[in-house]
């Protein structure tokens, strides 16, 4: 009885990783991007991204279709923060001047989680001292939040009662491309030559 209710437990267990296979098999199967990724969202890239409206440098109204117009590098960070923001986001114009060496045209973009001091001035002229073709993108708090949600980002200010504030946020880079939306995400420690690297791969396959 117990000899039998191993074979049993075996061949559930075969089953299982056979049915566990073929779905990665399926879903790898129609993933044009599946040589590219290093990375992995639990419920699938669909659930990232999407439509935003924000404010540009000149205080206009853009949507995502505005800026998304080239392959795109996003960034989520605010113009006060000390020294995390403008490294990463350097290594990110590192990344777009590595591609352009390389014959690939892709956009930087930095979107503000600070609505209540960075202004469309303000990031705008951030944005300007990182790179040439960067675009800083900011908006009201209810746009800031729509937008965070979306990417699934992470910020919470430490409101004192001057303007010399921190806010903790999450670091990581978005891949976004025209017609296909977000496909990837860069973590902080990831070179700008592999940054660089990974985003051509997905370019390609585009």
């Amino acid at each position: 009885m117990i000899r039998l209710a191993a074979i049993l437990a075996v061949a559930v267990f075969i089953s299982f990783l056979g049915g566990t296979w073929l779905a990665i098999f399926l879903n790898r199967s129609d993933d044009r991007f599946t040589n590219c990724r290093e990375t992995a969202v639990a419920s699938g890239t669909d659930g990232i991204g999407g439509a935003f409206e924000l404010l540009d440098a000149q205080g206009q109204v853009v949507t995502d279709e505005d800026v998304i117009t080239k392959p795109s590098l996003l960034y989520f960070g605010y113009t006060f923060c000390p020294d995390v923001c403008p490294l990463d986001t350097l290594r990110n114009a590192d990344a777009i001047d590595l591609l352009a060496d390389q014959g690939y045209v892709a956009k930087p973009i930095f979107i503000s989680i600070d609505p209540n001091r960075d202004s469309p001035e303000v990031v705008g002229d951030f944005a300007a001292r990182i790179h040439d073709r960067m675009i800083g993108l900011t908006g009201t708090a209810e746009q800031i939040e729509a937008v965070s949600s979306a990417y699934r980002t992470y910020h919470k200010a430490h409101k004192t009662d001057d303007d010399y504030y921190l806010v903790d946020h999450s670091t990581f880079s978005y891949l976004v491309l025209p017609e296909h939306g977000f496909v990837e995400f860069f973590r902080r420690n990831v070179s700008a030559e592999a940054v660089a690297e990974r985003m051509a791969c997905f370019i390609d396959r585009a």
